[in-house]
């Protein structure tokens, strides 16, 4: 993929309004805002953010995550997850950085990949 693909895929952002309902799985190569309702799996390869009226069910695969909104299920995050004050999440997550704001809910569980070990000086 040359620079201006990667840029113009950067500057996609796809969006999901409040009062869309969805039912069904969606793969996505941009960003995605879900303030809406989604039922189902969402892959994308940029960010995710879950606005205040926003609600998924189902695992999100994706870059980096925010929720503002209400989340249930399986979170793969290869950079960030942050749960901004108003979250509310069930499930597991997996994610290299985990970020929670006071007030934010969360019932579940977090594994975060080791990191390389720094090498030892004989």
């Amino acid at each position: 993929m040359s620079r201006n693909e990667q840029e113009v895929l950067s500057q996609n952002i796809n969006r999901i309004c409040h009062g869309t309902e969805i039912i069904g799985s969606i793969n996505a190569s941009g960003d995605m805002r879900i303030d809406g309702v989604l039922e189902g799996n969402l892959m994308s390869k940029g960010r995710v953010v879950i606005g205040e009226s926003g609600r998924i069910k189902g695992d999100l695969i994706c870059k980096n995550v925010d929720i503002w909104g209400s989340f249930e299920g399986k979170i793969t995050a290869s950079e960030s997850t942050n749960f901004k004050a108003m979250a509310v999440v069930i499930g597991e997550i997996k994610s290299s950085k985990l970020y929670i704001e006071a007030g934010a809910k969360f019932n579940g569980s977090c594994t975060m990949p080791a990191e390389q070990q720094p090498t030892k000086l004989s």
